[in-house]
């Protein structure tokens, strides 16, 4: 039976991943929605933007966070009252909120495997490379060209959309200023992530922010804690770091459970 624990839960976690934002009923705040043709992807998209209350009848630039699972059957609603909450109570500064709604997740969220069970999750794995360039390449400009926007900006996820925020963080860390990831999904690709950490690490030549958190999820938490232990002996001059390690929280639980902690702690350094 040992041998088949973690395939089984790495399982699970797929299947109830997102899942958790179905469950409840979240108000659908105010927002702007619009398809983008996403060349890298070959297909179109569709985009859920989130302005403060006064960025309408303002005039400042403000930073963008980008996510995935950004549609609003996904985590968008919550995450956009979440923004609107803090940013009234000043506990963040104004941002913009960026949603990615979904189309294959499986597929744009992972990177390539060498192990066969990863494989097994979707019928096509492995398209995290294509996804980031449509980010990079297409969406961010157009968010750029809509919106008033700074250079400033972040990107969150939860489970396999926080193993895509950690694996932009170290293979292409300029992307983004700001990297906040709920349960990410290190175990993917025999834990690669982690196994390459401390040479991805020299790639930071700018100042990072890293907020990240793992559950009580057996197969999760053991590379959070063993990526927090070698940021520790592995000190870079340009990353700011916090690892939140949350033993009481499930991985249905974690995201909502500590989402106001790392928006908080994240922006506001």
């Amino acid at each position: 039976m040992k041998y088949f624990l973690l395939p089984l839960l790495t399982v699970i976690v797929f299947i109830t991943s997102c899942s958790n934002a179905a469950q409840i009923e979240d108000p659908i705040p105010a927002h702007d929605t619009f398809s983008i043709t996403a060349k890298q992807l070959g297909e179109s998209r569709t985009i859920n933007v989130w302005t403060p209350e006064n960025y309408a009848n303002g005039k400042d630039s403000l930073p963008v966070m980008y996510m995935a699972d950004g549609g609003i059957a996904e985590d968008f609603p919550h995450i956009a009252n979440t923004f609107a909450e803090l940013i009234k109570l000043k506990k963040i500064p104004p941002f913009i909120l960026v949603g990615i709604e979904n189309t294959q997740r499986r597929r744009d969220l992972s990177g390539p495997t060498t192990v066969a069970k990863d494989k097994e999750i979707a019928p096509i794995v492995g398209g995290s490379e294509k996804f980031r360039n449509f980010i990079n390449d297409e969406l961010i400009p157009e968010i750029d060209k809509r919106y008033r926007t700074t250079e400033k900006r972040g990107i969150l996820g939860e489970s396999l959309s926080g193993l895509f925020v950690m694996e932009t963080f170290f293979l292409n860390p300029e992307m983004f200023d700001y990297y906040i990831a709920f349960d990410p999904s290190l175990w993917w690709n025999n834990h690669s992530l982690v196994s390459t950490a401390k040479t991805n690490l020299t790639k930071l030549n700018t100042p990072k922010i890293l907020w990240f958190a793992g559950s009580s999820a057996a197969d999760i938490s053991v590379y959070t804690k063993q990526l927090a232990d070698i940021l520790k002996t592995e000190a870079q001059p340009n990353l700011v770091y916090t690892y939140s390690d949350e033993p009481k929280e499930k991985h249905t639980t974690i995201f909502r459970a500590t989402k106001e902690k790392a928006l908080i702690w994240a922006l506001n350094n």
